[in-house]
């Protein structure tokens, strides 16, 4: 059947994908079939991008190389000295926070150390939160998104439309995942580790499992604005 010919025009589906997505801190160690993670990425491969430039690349992992991965970066996240010499290769958040922006980022932040049971003040405990993100949060698999360093500020908008494709097409499957830019501060390892060709940069980290329905973290929802606070509308 062609692509075209598809017979499913519900939007109920649909939405429900994009609604229905979260960032997941805690999953199953219920193994995802290798042709599961290929059919999301190839349905993931179908977002736009200018001139049909494509400009993602994928490195998909689970296993030993993950947990090898994995086990480099906490050994630098959790060596003071050693997390100092590594740093961010590109800005992914603003030098200097402003409302609402920074009222948004803290909300979420306690009221995931809420559910956690994490106090203002235990940097013991963040610092080890924070370290789940290198492991992916324990799910079966972890990608690693990539883009070639010629490309510019467009290629990235269509990279996030890609990325946003795949957490879509993960949810419409009964998966979940959480996106992680938390990865781009040990970008250096990440190359070494994948022997990365140096043509690549790293763009953000991504866990893809089964959420574990009893971790608390996981009762996490995040609020948005409604469209009336974000959006103008002319000629109605």
């Amino acid at each position: 059947m062609k692509r075209d010919d598809i017979p499913c025009h519900d939007h109920r589906c649909v939405d429900a994908a994009i609604t229905g997505r979260r960032s997941v801190r805690a999953f199953l160690d219920t193994p995802v079939p290798l042709r599961l993670v290929q059919e999301i990425l190839e349905v993931a491969g179908r977002a736009p991008s200018g001139t049909n430039t494509q400009p993602w690349q994928v490195v998909a992992l689970t296993g030993q190389p993950k947990d090898e991965l994995s086990r480099r970066i906490l050994e630098a996240h959790d060596d003071p000295d050693l997390a100092a010499t590594h740093r961010e290769e590109y800005d992914y958040y603003p030098a200097e926070w402003v409302a609402p922006y920074i009222d948004r980022r803290r909300k979420v932040g306690w009221d995931l150390y809420g559910l956690l049971g994490i106090a203002k003040g235990d940097t013991a405990r963040m610092h080890a939160q924070h370290g789940r993100n290198y492991r992916f949060f324990d799910a079966p698999v972890g990608l690693v998104f990539t883009i070639d360093r010629v490309m510019r500020q467009g290629s990235w908008l269509d990279y996030g439309m890609f990325l946003q494709n795949v957490m879509i097409a993960a949810r419409a499957r009964g998966l979940d995942t959480c996106p992680q830019a938390a990865f781009t501060r040990y970008h250096r390892i990440i190359a070494d580790c994948l022997r990365l060709p140096p043509e690549r940069m790293l763009v953000c980290g991504m866990a893809l499992g089964y959420a574990d329905p009893d971790a608390p973290e996981n009762r996490l929802v995040s609020e948005r604005e409604p469209a009336s606070a974000f959006a103008s509308f002319a000629g109605w």
